[in-house]
């Protein structure tokens, strides 16, 4: 031992381990998409399991709250059974309602999007026409943006079949749907299975991670855990709310002023609304440009009324719902939604808030509290 500590103590085998270091960091990042690559194989295998965790973990609380709530005074032995049959039950039938009152009115919305696309182009490109025209009466020139409008046309003309018959279309993709069904339907037992054995699972790992950790660090992180998971939760439940909220008052507003593809559209605003800061906008964009294929001054409605819905969203109904939990700066979620779009693509995007929030926990009630005992430390120390 002495003689390796000596050996250590030299320079040039500092300069060494240093050097070694530093090339073994470059090559891990210089490869990094080969890390990718593995992990995204290695989830290609995993996808049911992990999927099925997803489900579970986001069908727990509702769990909870029939077992600790509804359920409290049942004195019957498998009381959590009970509340995870009743939590599947509603998911059950709540996801056969949206099925029963969305597929249907969305599917006759895309038939007769994609088969009356031509037509609603070249009505489109004509009204183009005379707004290009009545521009140069006023020495205004949109040239440009008719040019870029007809070429979009085109683009999305040319990715449409000629015509949409609904039933072959089906057909031909019913291999991939049955593939992907089946997949839903086995990560969907898998969290069946998660949720009746979650307090199992729960004292097994608890137990693992003491006799890791220690009883101390447990502790410790059991209860960062406990906070993570509340924000996590919480942001989750009250972003699809909002989003199903936004969804809902488009669908009113859009059925009120007898507007075409009212379920096609409000689904894309109420699920785009979900995506943080872009969402809405891509949401809206979307919307716009599907009615003004039929109607500009439909477009042009629709455009004010989810201005007014954002603002709405943001000043009132965002605020009632998140409670202030997130205590975020706005450049902070910028940037996560950025690297974690980078990165993950949509699940990043989607997951900016409550990682920007955890982050914000951690910096704020563990890491500089910690720089600030050690600054006092080194202080008396050195008096």
């Amino acid at each position: 031992m002495k003689i390796k500590k000596e050996i250590l103590e030299k320079k040039w085998v500092q300069i060494a381990l240093g050097l070694s270091a530093a090339l073994l960091f470059y090559l891990c990042i210089s490869h990094i998409h080969l890390l990718f690559v593995g992990l995204g194989k290695l989830f290609k295998f995993l996808s049911p399991v992990l999927i099925g965790l997803v489900i579970a973990y986001l069908i727990d609380p509702l769990v909870q709250v029939f077992e600790e709530k509804v359920y409290k005074n049942l004195n019957i032995k498998h009381k959590h059974v009970l509340a995870v049959v009743t939590a599947i039950v509603i998911v059950i039938i709540a996801f056969i309602i949206l099925l029963v009152a969305l597929v249907p009115p969305i599917i006759e919305s895309i038939i007769n999007l994609v088969n009356n696309f031509s037509n609603y182009s070249y009505t489109l490109q004509h009204s183009l026409k005379e707004l290009t025209q009545f521009a140069k009466q006023n020495n205004i020139d949109i040239s440009g943006l008719t040019h870029a409008s007809g070429n979009i046309l085109q683009s999305i003309s040319s990715l449409l079949p000629e015509n949409f018959n609904g039933i072959g279309d089906i057909v031909k993709n019913a291999i991939n749907l049955g593939i992907g069904f089946i997949n839903f339907i086995i990560s969907f037992i898998i969290a069946i299975y998660f949720l009746v054995d979650a307090k199992h699972l729960q004292h097994g790992l608890g137990r693992l991670l003491r006799a890791i950790l220690g009883k101390q660090r447990y502790q410790i992180g059991r209860a960062f855990w406990v906070r993570c998971n509340r924000i996590l939760i919480k942001f989750v439940i009250t972003d699809l709310l909002d989003g199903l909220l936004i969804g809902v008052a488009n669908f009113i507003f859009m059925s009120i002023m007898r507007m075409p593809f009212v379920a096609l559209v409000s689904v894309v605003v109420g699920v785009t609304n979900l995506a943080p800061t872009f969402g809405p906008f891509v949401g809206g964009f979307i919307g716009a440009f599907l009615l003004v294929l039929i109607n500009p001054l439909d477009a042009l409605w629709f455009i004010i009324i989810t201005l007014f819905l954002q603002l709405c969203d943001g000043y009132v109904i965002k605020p009632k719902l998140f409670g202030g939990a997130f205590d975020v700066p706005s450049v902070w979620i910028l940037v996560f939604i950025v690297v974690g779009g980078r990165m993950f693509g949509v699940i990043g995007i989607l997951l900016a808030i409550p990682v920007a929030a955890i982050v914000t926990f951690v910096y704020r009630e563990s890491f500089l509290p910690y720089l600030e005992r050690r600054q006092l430390k080194k202080e008396s120390m050195d008096v």
